[in-house]
C-alpha cells in the first residue's frame, strides 16, 4: 500500500490559499480578512475629501464667502483656514458636501473662522456641525458696538467670592491652591457705563451640560472650566442690547444644547451621544 507524502498535501492547501486570496473572483469577505477592503475604502473617502477641498477652494465658493464675511476677512484666507481644518479632523470627510458648505457659509455670515479658537467645524454622524466657542461669543458680542468689555471667571472654594445687587466681588490668593470650582460669572461694561453681571453655580452649569450632545466626553472632560465660562457667557447674552444678526448668531449655537438626532436619521454610523471626537489630537464636543 503506498503512502501519501504529507508535505505535498501541506504544499497543496498553501498553493490553493495563495491562489484564492490573490484570485479576481475573491469574495469581499476573503479579501476583507486580507486587509484588501480597508484599502479599496481608503481610495473614495481620499477622492470625496479632494473634491470638497477643491470645491472650498474655488473661484465659486470664495464668490459666496467675500459676500457675507466682513471687511477684516478676506475670502482666500478663510478658504485656508476651513482647509486646514477638514485636515485635522479626519471624521469631517465623512459628512455630507452640503452640511460642510452650509456651516462655512454660516461661519462667513457671522465673521468667525473654523481656526480652532474661536469655532469649529464637529462632525456628528454624516452631518458636520457649528461649535462657537467662548471666545467666538465674546467676539460677537463685542461687535454690537454697545458692548465695550466682557470677561468670564471661575469661582472656586478658596476664594473670597460675593455678588449683591449685580455687583461681583473676587479676589483670589493665587500662591495657593484654590480647590474645587463651585461657580462661574461673567461681567459686561456697556457703552452707556451699566454693568450687566450672570452668576451660575456649579450645579447649574452640570445642568446645561447634561443637556449636551456630548455632555459626558469632549471639552465638557478635558476642559470644563472654558466650557463654563462659555456657558455664563451666553447667559449674560441675554441681558445685554445686542442686535437681531448677532443674536441670531448665538441662537444658532443654541440649537447644540439640544439632543437631536443627525439630519440623516438613517446614518448608521452616527456618534452615540457619549462618544468623543477629536480635533487635532484633542477631543471637542458641543456644549
Amino acid at each position: 500500500m503506498l503512502c501519501k507524502d504529507p508535505r505535498k498535501k501541506d504544499q497543496s492547501l498553501t498553493t490553493s490559499r495563495t491562489t484564492r486570496i490573490y484570485d479576481k473572483t475573491t469574495t469581499p469577505e476573503d479579501a476583507h480578512s486580507h486587509g484588501t477592503v480597508e484599502s479599496r475604502n481608503r481610495k473614495p473617502q481620499r477622492a470625496m475629501s479632494d473634491s470638497i477641498k477643491t470645491l472650498i477652494a474655488s473661484d465659486k465658493m470664495r464668490n459666496q464667502f467675500a459676500k457675507a464675511l466682513p471687511a477684516h476677512l478676506s475670502p482666500d484666507r478663510f478658504a485656508r483656514v476651513a482647509i486646514t481644518a477638514l485636515t485635522k479632523t479626519p471624521k469631517l470627510k465623512s459628512c455630507t458636501q452640503a452640511s460642510l458648505m452650509k456651516c462655512l457659509l454660516d461661519l462667513s455670515a457671522a465673521g468667525l473662522e473654523p481656526d480652532g479658537r474661536r469655532a469649529y467645524l464637529i462632525p456628528y454622524g454624516t452631518e458636520a456641525t457649528v461649535i462657537i466657542s467662548y471666545m467666538g461669543l465674546i467676539e460677537l458680542m463685542r461687535r454690537s458696538g454697545d458692548v465695550t468689555s466682557i470677561m468670564a471667571e471661575t469661582v472656586c472654594e478658596a476664594d473670597d467670592f460675593s455678588w449683591r445687587n449685580g455687583e461681583v466681588s473676587h479676589e483670589v490668593d493665587w500662591r495657593a491652591p484654590r480647590g474645587e470650582l463651585q461657580a462661574v460669572y461673567a461681567v459686561a461694561r456697556l457703552k452707556n457705563g451699566e454693568t450687566q453681571t450672570a452668576v451660575m453655580t456649579r450645579e447649574d452649569v452640570d445642568r446645561i451640560r447634561k443637556r449636551s450632545r456630548s455632555g459626558k466626553s469632549g471639552p465638557w472632560l478635558t476642559d470644563f472650566e472654558e466650557m463654563a465660562k462659555k456657558t455664563v457667557v451666553r447667559r449674560l447674552s441675554k441681558m445685554l442690547p445686542l442686535s437681531s444678526e448677532i443674536m441670531e448668531h448665538i441662537t444658532q449655537d443654541d440649537t447644540q444644547f439640544n439632543r437631536t438626532a443627525p439630519t440623516n436619521p438613517f446614518a448608521k454610523d452616527a456618534l452615540a451621544e457619549d462618544e468623543a471626537i477629536e480635533i487635532n489630537g484633542k477631543e471637542a464636543s458641543s456644549e
